[in-house]
C-alpha cells in the first residue's frame, strides 16, 4: 500500500530516530489514492490558511493530531499548520494574526473563535553550551530555532505525531515510520527516549493522554523510560501541570488516563496528598470515590453536557480535605470551621504542584462546605440552598459520596424527593421534618430547670 524504502535508508532512519541530526532522511511519501484525508473533513478557515501560504510561494503542511486523527477516521479536534515562512512573514500574510509564545514563536490566524496554529519548521535544539538554553536535567527552556521541514519531523514527540498532510500534491509526508506505527497502534517518541523526556517532562503525561484517547500501546523503550524519569514532573511549573490536567482528565478518556498515570507512577507529581490517601486506605473509598466521578465527567462529555474543572478537582482533592477536617473536629473545632481551615490547607499545599485559579478554586471550596450544610435539612434552611448557586454541583457530588459507600443514601433520598415537590408540599415536607432526638432534648432541659427550682424552694425553706 506504501512505498517502501530500500534497506540502506530504513538504517539510517534508526540512527536519526537515535542521534536526531541527519537531515537528509528520505520521507515515505503516501499519495492521495493510498491514504484517508479528504479536504472535505479539513476546516475551512484550516485549507484558506494552508493555499494563502501555498500561493505566496512557501510550503504548508497540515501536522500533528489533526493528520493522525483522519487517517484514524476520527474527527479532528483542531487544525495545526507547519510551514517555511517564518512568523514575521505569515503575519504580513493574515491582517487576522497574532504572534505569541516566547520559548518557540507561533503565529494564530483567528476566524471567530475558531484559531488555526501557524508554526515556522523547528529545526534542532540548541546545544547545551550556550548558556540558559537547558535546565540542569536537560530540560529545554529557551527554543527559538528554525529548520527544515526533516528537521521538524524529528522535533516532534510521536512518530504518529509527525505526519505531514501536503496541500500541494494532497499526499502525506513521513520521516518517523508513523504510518506504520498508526497502523500496529503503537505510540512511540522520536529520538531517544531518554533525552525527549528529559528535554521536556511533560511529554510522559501526552504518553498517557495518547494512549488513552486512542486506546495504543506504548512501544517498551518510551514505556521503561517514563518509568525511571516520572521523578522530573516535579521540576515543571505547576500552571503548566494545571493546563496538562485539564487536557488528560476532560478529554473523555478520564478513567482510562487515571489508570494510566497510576501505573507509571505519574499521578503522585499531580496530586500528591491524594496519592498519598489511596496508597493506604483500607476501605476503597478515596479510590471508588474518585474513579465515579471521572466516569461521570466522561458520560458527560459524551452527551455533549458541561463539566467543570471545579467539580473534578473537588473530587480529587475531597480525600485529603476530609481527613483534615476530621483532625480539626477532633481538636474541637466546629463542622464548618474545620472544613473551611482544611480546604486553605488541602489547597495551599495542592498549588506548589498545579495551579488551580480562583475561578476554579472558590466554586470547588463552596461544593465542599455546602455538604455540611445538605446535612441540616430542618427549619427554612433547605428552601435556601435549592436556591443556591452550587446547589446542583453540591448535590450531585453528595450523591457521588453516597454511591462511592459513605452511609448517607437517607440524606440523598430525602434531597432527591424534596426537589420533586411543589412549594406548598415542601413546606410541609419541613414542618413534619425534625431534628434527630429534638424533642428528648426539650424534655431534658425542661427536667433539669424543675430540678433547679424544687432545690432553690428547698434552700429558701
Amino acid at each position: 500500500m506504501y512505498y517502501t524504502r530500500p534497506l540502506f535508508i530504513h538504517k539510517r532512519l534508526e540512527l536519526t530516530l537515535q542521534n536526531n541530526t541527519d537531515s537528509h532522511v528520505e520521507p515515505r511519501i503516501v499519495p492521495r489514492p493510498e491514504h484517508a484525508i479528504s479536504r472535505a473533513n479539513i476546516s475551512p478557515n484550516a485549507l484558506k490558511v494552508l493555499y494563502r501560504l501555498k500561493g505566496a510561494g512557501y510550503d504548508a503542511y497540515l501536522v500533528g493530531g489533526g493528520v493522525r486523527d483522519m487517517l484514524l477516521g476520527r474527527e479532528p479536534k483542531d487544525f495545526d499548520v507547519a510551514t517555511n515562512a517564518l512568523p514575521e512573514e505569515v503575519k504580513k500574510l493574515f491582517g487576522n494574526c497574532l504572534l505569541i509564545g516566547r520559548r518557540f514563536r507561533l503565529a494564530h490566524v483567528r476566524y471567530g473563535r475558531e484559531v488555526i496554529e501557524v508554526a515556522t519548521f523547528r529545526g534542532p535544539s540548541e546545544g547545551d553550551e550556550v548558556e540558559g538554553t537547558r535546565s540542569e536535567t536537560g530540560r529545554i527552556l529557551r527554543d527559538n530555532v528554525y529548520g527544515t521541514l526533516v528537521e521538524d519531523a524529528f522535533r516532534r514527540d510521536f512518530t504518529v505525531n509527525a505526519l505531514y498532510y501536503n496541500i500541494a500534491d494532497f499526499s502525506v509526508v513521513d520521516f518517523t515510520d508513523g504510518m506504520d506505527d498508526l497502523k500496529a497502534g503503537l505510540l512511540r517518541l522520536v529520538g531517544d527516549p531518554e533525552r525527549r523526556y528529559r528535554e521536556d517532562p511533560v511529554r510522559m503525561l501526552r504518553a498517557v493522554r495518547f494512549a488513552a484517547k486512542l486506546g495504543f500501546r506504548i512501544h517498551p523503550k518510551t514505556e521503561a523510560a517514563m518509568l525511571a524519569l516520572a521523578p522530573l514532573l516535579a521540576d515543571i511549573p505547576p500552571a503548566r501541570l494545571f493546563d496538562e490536567v485539564l487536557k488528560l482528565f476532560l478529554g473523555g478518556c478520564a478513567v482510562q488516563t487515571f489508570e494510566l498515570l497510576r501505573h507509571y507512577g505519574l499521578f503522585k507529581y499531580l496530586f500528591p496528598q491524594t496519592d498519598a490517601w489511596l496508597s493506604h486506605e483500607e476501605d476503597n473509598f478515596p479510590l471508588t470515590l474518585l474513579v465515579r466521578a471521572l466516569a461521570n465527567t466522561d458520560l458527560r462529555l459524551a452527551e455533549a453536557k458541561p463539566v467543570t474543572p471545579a467539580f473534578l478537582y473537588a473530587a480529587l482533592l475531597w480525600e485529603p480535605m476530609r481527613h483534615a477536617a476530621a483532625s480539626r473536629e477532633a481538636e474541637g473545632a466546629s463542622e464548618l470551621a474545620a472544613m473551611q481551615e482544611a480546604a486553605s490547607e488541602v489547597v495551599e499545599a495542592q498549588l506548589h504542584h498545579t495551579s488551580l485559579p480562583k475561578r476554579f478554586a472558590l466554586p470547588m471550596r463552596e461544593i465542599w462546605m455546602l455538604q455540611a450544610r445538605l446535612t441540616r435539612i430542618t427549619g427554612m434552611r433547605p428552601l435556601k440552598l435549592l436556591s443556591h448557586t452550587r446547589f446542583r454541583a453540591a448535590y450531585d457530588f453528595l450523591l457521588l459520596r453516597a454511591e462511592a459507600g459513605e452511609p448517607i443514601q437517607t440524606l440523598c433520598e430525602w434531597w432527591t424527593e424534596f426537589q420533586t415537590l411543589d412549594e406548598n408540599a415542601q413546606l410541609a415536607r419541613l414542618r413534619t421534618t425534625a431534628k434527630p432526638g429534638q424533642g428528648k432534648k426539650r424534655r431534658s432541659r425542661r427536667g433539669k430547670r424543675k430540678s433547679k427550682q424544687n432545690n432553690n424552694t428547698a434552700t429558701d425553706d
